[in-house]
C-alpha cells in the first residue's frame, strides 16, 4: 500500500498545478505582513526593559524615587588646534550658545559654562526635558543650534556630545552603513548564483525570494514587538543578514535539486515531475533545516533578556518566512518558468510549439563532484588519522577561546567618524569627571548623611575622580538619595572594573552596610555592563544545553538516528568553539586593526558569543541535514554507508559549497558595517561557515562516518526506500496524460 504523500510534495504539486494563484497569494502575503507592520508600528523596549542585576535594583529605586537623572547634553568649546583657549572669544561663543539654546523647548537648564584645569576647553551642560527617549527626539533641535554657534564663530572648534547625540549618530551610521552592505551583499550574492546555474533567471529568483521574506518578515516583527519589544532596531540587522543567507539557501538547494534530477533523467523527466522530487528530498531537508535553526535562535529566549528576544523573534520570523517562500511560490515560478530558468541549456524550439529535450551535455556540478571525490579517498582509505587531523586543526583554533574577554559597547567604543562621539573623547579628555560614573542609591534614614560619608571614603583614591563637594540628590520625601562618583577611565578599562569592585566590596560594606534597614545598590554605565555580562554567564550553560537537545531531537527525528544526532551535536559545538577561538585571537589583538578596520578594545562584545553560537548551530545542522540526506539517500538504494558517504558528499559538493560562498559574503558584507559588535558578529560567522563546510564536511564528519560505518545509523537502519522516485513516476504519468505544453511547465 503506498504510503503518505509527503505535506512537501503535496504543497508543491498544488502550487506547480495552479502557479499564478501561488505567486498572487505569495505577493498578497508579503504585502499584508508589510501593511500590518506598518499600521501596528514597532513597540520600542521601555528603560524597565533593559534593567539587570543589582544596577537594574537601583534604576528601580531612582525611579521610585523620582531620581533618574535627567538627560544632559554637553557643548565643547575648543580652540581647533587643540591648544589654550582664548578665553573672550570662548566666552563669547558660550553666552551665544546659552542665548539660543535656552530659548528651546526641550532644553530645561543651561548651566554656566565650566572651564577645563589645564585652560583648553569650556562646557556647558544643557539639561533636557522628558527621558533619553525624548532626549532623541529633541537633539535634533539642540545640534542644528550648535552648528550656528559654530558659523557664528568660525575660530573656534564648538561641538556637542552626550546619550542622545551619540545615540542618534551611531544609529544614522549604522543605517548608512547597512544601506552599502546590502548594495554590496546584493549583486555578489547574483553573481554567485549565475555561477552557479549559469542562467539569469535561476540567479535572480534565490535573491528575489530572500528579498521578499525580508521585507515580509520585518512587517511580522512589527506585529510580534508588541509580545516581545524592539531593542532599539537591533534585530533589523540580524533579519537582513539572516533572511539573505537562509532565504537564498533554501532556494538554491530547492532549485539545484530539481535541476539535478531532470538531468540525471536525460529529458526523460518532466518539469513538473522534478518540482516533486525536488519537494520530496531538498523539500524535506529545508523543512528540518528550517526548524533547526527556529529551535537554535528560540534558545535566545531563555536569556530573559530585551535585545536577545528582540533578535530571536526577528530571525526566527524571517527563517519561517523564507522556508514557506521556498515551499510555495518556488515551485509555482519553477513551472511558470519551465525550461526558460535553464538559460542556454534550455531545450531548442520544436516546430509543434513544444520543446526538445536539452543538448546533452555533462551535469552542472559534475566536475566539484569528482574533485570531491577525489579529496575523499584518502580520507576513507585512513579515516582514523584524518579524524584525528580534524580534531586537532579544531583544539588549535578553538583553544585561544579560554582567555576571551566579555566587555560591553559604549560611548568609547563607537567609532570617532560619528562627530558626537569624537566630541565625547576630547570632553572626557579635558573634564575627566564627565566619563563613566557610578550611581549608588540608597534607601533608609538620612541617605545624603550616609552616601555623603561614602563620598569621603572614595575621596583620594585614584580609581574615582575628583569632585568636590560630592555630588548628591534626594527625593522628596528625603528617603532616598543618590551618590554620582565618576570614574577618569573608559567603561571597559581594568581600573573601571577595578573601581567598580572597590565599591561593591569594600568601600560600600564598610559604611552604608553598616546602617540598619537601609537599602543601597549601585547602577551607572560600567556597574550595568558588568551584572550584564554576569547575567549572561550565568544563562549561558541554560542556552547551550536546551540548543543542544534541540539539536539532537531534530537530527533524531530527521533521521532515526541517536548515533547521527550525537554526532551533529558534537559537530556543532565544535564550529561554535571555532569562531569563538578566531573572535579572541583577532579581536583581543591588534595584528587584524588594519585589514579589517578597526581598534582594538581588548575584548569581545558580550552579545557577540552567545549570537554567534545561537546563528551557527543552526546553520550548521542545515548543512549537516542536507549531506546526511543525500548519505542516506544513497545508502537507501543500497549503496554501502562508506561509498554512501563519498557519493553523498560529492553529490552535494556544488551546492553546498554555493550555498556556503553566499553566507560568506552577506556575512562579509557586514565587515562594512563601522560598529566593532558587527564586525565580530561577521568575522565569527564567516570563519564558522568556512570551517564547517571544508574541514568538517572534507575531514571529520566523513572520517566519523566511515570509522561507524553502518553503525552510524543506530538504532533505525535506513532500509531501500523507492518513496522518491515513486513519487517521480506519478508525477510523469500525470504529465504524460495532461494536455501538450502543460507537461513541459
Amino acid at each position: 500500500m503506498p504510503g503518505r504523500v509527503p505535506i512537501t510534495v503535496r504543497t508543491a504539486r498544488w502550487c506547480a498545478a495552479h502557479p499564478w494563484r501561488a505567486v498572487a497569494g505569495w505577493v498578497v502575503f508579503v504585502a499584508l505582513c508589510i501593511g500590518a507592520g506598518a499600521a501596528a508600528g514597532t513597540n520600542k523596549g521601555t528603560f524597565e526593559d533593559f534593567w539587570v542585576g543589582e544596577a537594574g535594583r537601583a534604576e528601580a529605586m531612582a525611579a521610585r524615587g523620582g531620581l533618574t537623572p535627567a538627560p544632559v547634553e554637553h557643548l565643547l568649546v575648543t580652540a581647533p588646534d587643540g591648544g589654550r583657549l582664548d578665553r573672550a572669544d570662548a566666552d563669547a561663543a558660550a553666552r551665544d550658545a546659552a542665548r539660543r539654546l535656552a530659548g528651546l523647548p526641550a532644553v530645561v537648564d543651561v548651566a554656566d559654562p565650566r572651564p577645563s584645569r589645564d585652560g583648553t576647553a569650556l562646557m556647558l551642560a544643557v539639561t533636557l526635558r522628558g527621558d533619553k527617549e525624548t532626549a532623541k527626539q529633541d537633539v535634533d533641535a539642540l545640534l542644528r543650534q550648535t552648528e550656528a554657534v559654530q558659523k557664528a564663530h568660525r575660530d573656534l572648534r564648538i561641538e556637542q556630545t552626550g546619550s542622545a547625540s551619540v545615540s542618534n549618530g551611531v544609529n544614522d551610521k549604522q543605517g548608512k552603513d547597512l544601506q552599502r552592505t546590502e548594495l554590496i551583499s546584493l549583486p555578489v550574492t547574483f553573481v554567485i548564483l549565475f555561477v552557479v546555474f549559469g542562467a539569469v533567471l535561476a540567479a535572480g529568483i534565490p535573491v528575489l525570494l530572500a528579498l521578499t521574506a525580508f521585507a515580509g518578515a520585518v512587517g511580522l516583527y512589527g506585529l510580534a514587538s508588541w509580545v516581545f519589544p524592539d531593542a532599539g532596531g537591533a534585530a533589523i540587522s540580524v533579519i537582513f543578514m539572516l533572511g539573505m543567507a537562509v532565504g537564498v539557501d533554501y532556494s538554491l538547494f530547492y532549485l539545484k535539486r530539481a535541476r539535478e534530477e531532470r538531468e540525471r533523467g536525460n529529458g526523460t523527466i518532466g518539469h513538473t515531475a522534478a518540482v516533486e522530487l525536488a519537494a520530496a528530498t531538498s523539500g524535506r531537508a529545508v523543512v528540518d533545516s528550517a526548524v533547526a535553526v527556529a529551535l537554535s535562535l528560540g534558545g535566545l529566549y531563555l536569556m530573559d533578556d530585551v535585545i536577545f528576544s528582540s533578535i530571536a523573534t526577528g530571525a526566527i520570523l524571517v527563517t519561517l518566512v523564507a522556508v514557506a517562500g521556498s515551499l510555495t511560490v518556488l515551485p509555482a515560478l519553477l513551472s511558470l518558468l519551465g525550461r526558460r530558468i535553464d538559460g542556454r541549456r534550455a531545450g531548442l524550439p520544436r516546430t509543434d510549439g513544444g520543446r526538445a529535450p536539452a543538448r546533452p551535455g555533462p551535469r552542472r556540478g559534475a566536475g566539484g563532484g569528482r574533485m570531491w571525490a577525489a579529496m575523499l579517498r584518502p580520507v576513507m582509505r585512513r579515516p582514523l588519522a584524518t579524524l584525528l587531523l580534524g580534531v586537532a586543526a579544531t583544539a588549535a583554533l578553538a583553544l585561544p577561546a579560554l582567555n576571551m574577554r566579555l566587555g560591553t559597547e559604549g560611548k568609547e567604543t563607537f567609532p570617532d567618524s560619528i562627530p558626537a562621539v569624537a566630541a565625547y573623547d576630547r570632553l572626557t579628555g579635558a573634564f575627566p569627571a564627565e566619563g563613566p560614573a557610578h550611581l549608588v542609591l540608597m534607601t533608609g534614614d538620612e541617605p545624603a548623611r550616609h552616601l555623603a560619608g561614602l563620598a569621603r571614603r572614595a575621596d583620594g583614591d585614584p580609581l574615582f575622580a575628583d569632585t568636590a563637594p560630592p555630588w548628591v540628590s534626594v527625593s522628596d520625601d528625603g528617603r532616598t538619595a543618590l551618590l554620582r562618583l565618576p570614574v577618569p577611565y573608559a567603561q571597559n578599562s581594568d581600573e573601571a572594573t577595578r573601581s567598580l569592585q572597590r565599591l561593591r566590596e569594600q568601600l560600600i560594606p564598610d559604611t552604608l552596610g553598616r546602617v540598619r534597614g537601609a537599602e543601597y545598590a549601585v547602577s551607572g554605565e560600567i556597574a550595568a555592563g558588568a551584572d550584564y555580562a554576569h547575567h549572561q554567564e550565568q544563562r549561558l550553560g541554560l542556552v547551550i544545553a536546551f540548543v543542544s537537545a534541540a539539536t539532537l531531537a531534530v537530527m533524531f527525528l530527521a533521521f532515526r538516528s541517536l548515533v547521527l544526532a550525537a554526532l551533529g551535536v558534537l559537530l556543532n559545538l565544535a564550529t561554535v568553539m571555532v569562531a569563538w577561538g578566531v573572535l579572541t585571537l583577532v579581536f583581543q589583538g591588534t595584528w587584524a586593526e588594519g585589514p579589517l578596520g578597526f581598534e582594538s578594545l581588548g575584548f569581545v562584545g558580550s552579545r557577540t558569543p552567545l549570537l554567534v553560537f545561537a546563528i551557527l548551530v543552526g546553520l550548521s545542522t542545515d548543512y549537516q541535514i542536507f549531506v546526511v540526506s543525500r548519505i542516506r539517500e544513497a545508502v537507501r538504494r543500497g549503496v554501502p554507508t562508506r561509498q554512501a558517504v563519498v557519493n553523498g558528499i560529492a553529490g552535494s559538493a556544488s551546492v553546498v559549497t554555493g550555498a556556503a560562498v553566499i553566507m560568506v559574503s552577506v556575512f562579509v558584507s557586514f565587515l562594512f558595517v563601522d560598529r566593532i559588535e558587527m564586525k565580530q558578529i561577521a568575522v565569527g560567522l564567516t570563519v564558522a561557515v568556512l570551517f564547517d563546510a571544508v574541514v568538517l564536511r572534507a575531514l571529520i564528519l566523513p572520517a566519523a562516518l566511515a570509522l561507524l560505518g553502518d553503525r552510524s545509523w543506530w538504532p533505525h537502519a535506513p532500509g531501500p526506500k523507492g518513496g522518491a522516485r515513486a513519487l517521480g513516476r506519478a508525477a510523469e504519468r500525470r504529465a504524460a496524460a495532461a494536455p501538450s505544453g502543460a507537461a513541459e511547465r
